[in-house]
């Protein structure tokens, strides 16, 4: 069965201790694991970067602080996993997926592209376990793909991560990793 792993929403301003609207330690320490998956994913699968973007006055500002504006320090991946996508971005299998949406899927053609390439299962980390996370593996489950939501991969700023991972099991019949 073709995979593909769906690395959400790590970006400085997701992740980084400046970022605007920052999981912070959390998603720092979920880095190492993500690299790893990636490592392994890559020569089997796909591996997409799922990258919220929005334009400077996106209506989305009215009920969050600025964040990930497109071509912004802010928007761009963090760390490590900006070294790694660095290194692997001419790779056919690694995408750079944009987003406007919580959802990964929602107006990205993701769907259609994974299915072109016969992917079946998605693996999906990143932040917010309980915002994009969760509504990417809703997204997910809309268009025919089966989930594994990695709980080491996960991270959110909230208190909601775990009661957000049994309502992905429960709804979206997703395995928790």
């Amino acid at each position: 069965m073709r995979e593909a792993l769906l690395i959400v929403d790590m970006s400085n301003d997701f992740v980084h201790d400046e970022g605007t609207l920052t999981v912070g330690k959390p998603g720092q320490a979920i880095v190492p694991y993500i690299l790893a998956l990636a490592d392994r994913m890559l020569g089997t699968g796909v591996v997409a970067i799922c990258m919220d973007e929005h334009d400077p006055d996106d209506r989305h500002f009215l009920d969050w602080p600025p964040h990930n504006v497109r071509g912004t320090w802010g928007q761009k991946l963090y760390g490590d996993l900006a070294a790694w996508y660095e290194r692997h971005k001419g790779h056919p299998d690694v995408w750079y997926v944009p987003k406007r949406s919580y959802n990964a899927f929602y107006n990205t053609g993701l769907g259609d592209r994974l299915r072109e390439r016969n992917v079946e299962r998605v693996h999906v980390c990143g932040v917010c376990t309980d915002i994009c996370d969760f509504l990417t593996v809703a997204g997910a489950y809309d268009e025919g793909f089966r989930a594994v939501v990695h709980r080491q991969g996960c991270a959110t700023f909230t208190d909601l991560g775990d009661i957000f991972l049994e309502h992905m099991r429960r709804l979206f019949h997703a395995e928790i990793a």
